[in-house]
């Protein structure tokens, strides 16, 4: 795998590639973690699904390399509308490297970030994923209250909320040391971008084909927010992954791959 800093006309993106240079005629499969964590979330699925796709995981703005600035012309207005704003830095690398078949792969907060490209853009992009996510993320006051006191605290609970019983939660924790954002910041930043996040009404204007996934045991965003979603975007699928919880990715990487991988080798 490779790490690199993409400089772009509007901002620096901090980007895992699973090979490089990317092969054009390839579809590129673009993924966006969720609040608080950055593109290593993703180190399985950029390394286990390079075979089938170019692969890239993408820091969001404000963590890493990738910086918060966008251009002077972008109309996104980053305190009103984070989830924009971060989606505004996903067409900006897109441009760049000017990708001409882009599959997005989001989870959580990341899925918010797809889904308002598939909103905002809906030329540019034929087939995305959409995992443990929803139309809406509003976030508890307690998640609020524990990252402007107890940062250190938040990241202790974070595990146990998020993974299964069933999951090897030490294992998850020790990677989480290496994924999640160090800055209380940048973590506040992201969940108040999920906070503001709603798309309910919105989600029959997409025309991607979507593969919905959830997580049967996810208590953050739990399945009915994924049943949500496949009853309001015309076409989708719905694929639910057993014993796991919302870090499914960290969870059962293989069981996650494999859905991944069926759903890029359907035909558009």
């Amino acid at each position: 795998m490779i790490s690199r800093i993409i400089t772009t006309p509007a901002r620096q993106i901090d980007i895992l590639a699973g090979s490089w240079p990317l092969v054009p005629e390839r579809p590129t499969l673009i993924f966006l973690h969720g609040a608080a964590l950055t593109k290593a979330f993703w180190t399985a699925q950029v390394e286990g699904l390079a075979d089938a796709a170019n692969t890239i995981a993408i820091d969001l703005p404000g963590r890493n390399g990738s910086t918060l600035a966008g251009d002077e012309n972008t109309t996104c207005d980053m305190e009103n509308d984070i989830i924009g704003g971060y989606a505004s830095a996903v067409t900006a690398l897109m441009d760049h490297l000017q990708l001409k078949n882009p599959v997005l792969c989001g989870l959580s907060m990341g899925g918010a970030v797809a889904l308002s490209l598939l909103l905002r853009h809906p030329e540019r992009f034929q087939k995305a994923i959409l995992m443990n996510t929803g139309a809406r993320l509003k976030v508890m006051p307690m998640i609020f209250e524990t990252l402007k006191n107890n940062y250190a605290g938040y990241q202790d609970m974070v595990v146990a909320f998020s993974t299964s019983g069933k999951s090897d939660r030490e294992k998850i924790k020790e990677q989480m040391q290496a994924i999640a954002v160090s800055n209380p910041a940048a973590a506040l930043r992201d969940f108040t971008a999920c906070d503001q996040f709603d798309v309910m009404a919105e989600l029959g204007r997409i025309r991607a084909a979507v593969q919905i996934v959830t997580g049967a045991d996810d208590g953050v965003t739990p399945p009915k927010y994924g049943e949500f979603l496949h009853q309001g975007i015309a076409g989708s699928g719905l694929t639910s992954i057993d014993d796991v919880g919302h870090l499914s990715p960290l969870e059962n990487p293989d069981a996650v791959n494999q859905v991944i991988r069926k759903f890029m080798a359907q035909p558009e």
